[in-house]
């Protein structure tokens, strides 16, 4: 295999759930040797969040842990116990970067604060995300995708108006603060390179949000710098038509479709529907009728119905309108483009067989991204990592099990 990125780099994954592990998918991914530290019997609690592969709700057939997981080897390890915070300790000699997703009062609770380890490794970078940062007055609070999204302020600007503001839906929040997570611990292992002090990473996920690249920072702006109060826009359909030409999402024959209108762009319409001779029509005169558009809908909603989206998305842009097809899941797996860019990846996993994958974020021509391992069996490499790389015996290992301590 060619040499990748992050082949020298060295990551300790103490994180769970969401945010933490994609962070360190995106490491181990490029290339790190990433060492995945879960609770013995237990693991991840990723491992019970579905959906299941089959519908089959098994810890080791989760699609988000299987999806978040590879390339990263599973050691099993209690941190309550004094033996145990000794074994990460020896890990964290040798580390880069440790990641963990706890509330700002575990690390120091359990003595593995960064203060602690910065004295074992002093080039260490420790990632800590959580909720609301490592400071504050919420930062022992729990808060769930939804709550962190809300108190982010981007929600005010998600939902129809008039009515309650709605979340986008999915995790769209834990892994933008994971992508945040990756760019900060590699900012800050570049500094630690170079001044050769490494230092503690805060990544508070409300504020991923604040400052969201999704909106929030222009309307932030917007407010600070104009006083302007972003609302919810209300949906095409109800809203009062300023342009004869559609804007929004619309039916089709085989699903959904998105286009943009500009005033200058009616005779593309007109060209993309070949109805040319409405052009003419005293009905579409004046575009900025309300009148008109609803005259207009009649005639779009009936030709729209004829064409299924993938139809419609050529003429569009053989008549030069911003428009894109809705994708389900499957219209993906199939998209050409993505095909022909091998976007997506085949994985073999003990427990599931050849499962297809998302596949890498971004290429790098000379050191690629990989699938080099599936997502890890619960402690499948205690022996590796415990024996070959800390000295350990398996007698040791059966003492250590025994013992509760992985």
């Amino acid at each position: 295999m060619p040499e990748q990125a992050l082949s020298d780099v060295k990551v300790i994954d103490l994180s769970w759930y969401m945010a933490g592990p994609y962070c360190t998918k995106l490491l181990a991914d490029y290339g790190a040797n990433v060492i995945k530290i879960e609770k013995p019997g237990e693991g991840d609690p990723a491992r019970r969040i579905g959906p299941f592969f089959k519908d089959d709700p098994h810890l080791e057939k989760s699609g988000p842990f299987l999806h978040l997981n590879t390339n990263k080897k599973s050691i099993t390890l209690n941190l309550k116990s004094e033996k145990g915070k000794k074994i990460l300790k020896e890990l964290v000699k040798d580390a880069d970067i440790l990641v963990e997703s706890f509330r700002p009062r575990v690390m120091p609770g359990l003595g593995l604060d960064y203060e602690t380890m910065e004295k074992i490794n002093p080039k260490l970078v420790m990632v800590s995300i959580s909720s609301f940062g490592q400071t504050g007055p919420y930062r022992d609070f729990k808060a769930a995708e939804i709550v962190e999204y809300a108190m982010g302020g981007e929600m005010y600007s998600t939902g129809i108006a008039g009515r309650e503001p709605l979340k986008l839906g999915g995790n769209v929040v834990q892994y933008q603060a994971g992508t945040v997570g990756a760019v900060a611990a590699m900012g800050a292992l570049y500094a630690a390179e170079l001044q050769e002090a490494g230092q503690h990473v805060d990544i508070s996920i409300m504020e991923t949000q604040a400052g969201s690249a999704d909106r929030r920072i222009i309307y932030l702006m917007g407010y600070i710098c104009a006083g302007v109060l972003t609302t919810r826009w209300p949906p095409p359909r109800e809203a009062v038509r300023m342009l004869i030409m559609p804007q929004g999402v619309y039916p089709c024959k085989n699903g959904f479709i998105n286009t943009l209108s500009l005033p200058q762009w009616w005779p593309r319409y007109l060209q993309a529907m070949e109805m040319p001779e409405l052009l003419e029509d005293p009905r579409f005169q004046n575009i900025f009728s309300m009148e008109a558009g609803m005259e207009f809908d009649a005639i779009w909603y009936s030709w729209l119905a004829d064409h299924n989206k993938e139809e419609l998305f050529e003429k569009f842009i053989n008549a030069k309108i911003a428009s894109a097809p809705v994708n389900s899941p499957e219209d993906l797996l199939k998209n050409p483009h993505l095909k022909e860019r091998e976007y997506f990846t085949e994985i073999d996993h003990p427990e599931t067989g050849k499962v297809t994958y998302p596949g890498a974020p971004f290429k790098m021509s000379d050191t690629p991204w990989q699938i080099r391992s599936p997502a890890p069996l619960l402690g499948q490499h205690n022996e590796e990592i415990y024996c070959n790389i800390l000295g350990y015996t398996r007698d040791d290992l059966v003492k250590l099990r025994e013992s509760g301590v992985i």
